[in-house]
């Protein structure tokens, strides 16, 4: 599973996978497109075009048979758009957790409070959670969406996963959160988030089996980190072979999501393993393994 190895390469580079379209030809050679940008704004350059493709060659070896690193032209990055809408089925299901005040019984349960009475200048947040990969990302995300500052905190995780979060915070304007209909929307988003940060699912698209992956975008227009690796890298380990990959974006909702399809071809053997399939990406994408 060569992708697998590929996006980690490019994750060690420091190179932000912003869009891909990979795919096989019938004769069994895999084109791999990636459009990146380079956190160290440097990729212009010779020097560092040739340390990402001396790096990609170690790692693939005879099997590259070539690779060119070039400004993108507006009509390439059109064609590494999303392809085509998202299946209703996955778009409500986005919905449906989004909107819903409680998690589903097969997601962990996290509890998020607010209080003013303990700081006379900021509003004290608690959370309970069970730990996950990007857990204090989703945190921030979330407060950094609404204009929420922390001032300082308490992290405390136990040895059997569960979480207890303290952060004292205050708004832009330094002041407390009094607003009773913002502090139940920043809570009610918080639960959200760390509950189902992501949504995984396996569909059915003609004779092909798909595997869906989406999460909300920031409002920055930031995507979350290394979940392209960690989809590769969970079919590598289940000796899944990629046929056609792509990350698109789509607004579903009042909100922007990043999507990653991936068509994992027509074995009937994929049809009988899709909660294998599902649980071991999500675990991949959450740290559960």
């Amino acid at each position: 599973m060569r992708l697998a190895d590929v996006t980690e390469v490019l994750c060690e580079l420091e190179l932000t996978i912003r869009r891909v379209k990979v795919s096989t030809t019938p004769d069994g050679r895999v084109v791999d497109l990636f459009l990146v940008t380079d956190t160290r704004e440097l990729l212009h350059t010779k020097n560092r075009k040739d340390e990402a493709c001396t790096q990609l060659r170690a790692v693939l070896g005879d099997s590259m048979c070539s690779c060119d690193i070039e400004l993108a032209s507006a009509e390439l990055a059109e064609c590494l758009q999303a392809s085509s809408s998202l299946p209703p089925s996955v778009t409500e299901d986005m919905i449906t957790l989004e909107f819903q005040e409680e998690p589903s019984s097969s997601l962990p349960r996290s509890s998020v409070s607010m209080d003013n009475s303990l700081s006379h200048a900021h509003s004290l947040i608690q959370i309970q959670c069970h730990d996950h990969k990007g857990l204090l990302y989703d945190i921030m995300k979330t407060l950094k969406d609404y204009n929420i500052q922390i001032s300082y905190g308490r992290f405390n995780a136990a040895e059997n996963g569960n979480c207890n979060i303290d952060l004292f915070v205050v708004q832009n304007d330094g002041k407390k959160i009094v607003d009773s209909n913002k502090q139940k929307a920043l809570c009610s988003r918080l639960r959200m988030e760390l509950s189902c940060s992501l949504r995984v699912n396996l569909i059915s698209r003609g004779p092909d089996i798909e595997l869906i992956v989406a999460n909300p975008v920031e409002l920055s227009g930031k995507g979350r980190p290394l979940v392209f690796y960690d989809i590769t890298l969970a079919l590598k380990m289940l000796k899944i072979r990629i046929f056609l990959a792509e990350i698109g974006r789509h607004v579903v909702g009042d909100r922007e999501w990043e999507v990653y399809r991936v068509h994992l071809g027509d074995d009937h053997e994929l049809c009988e393993s899709r909660d294998k399939i599902v649980g071991a990406v999500t675990k991949m994408l959450m740290g559960w393994h």
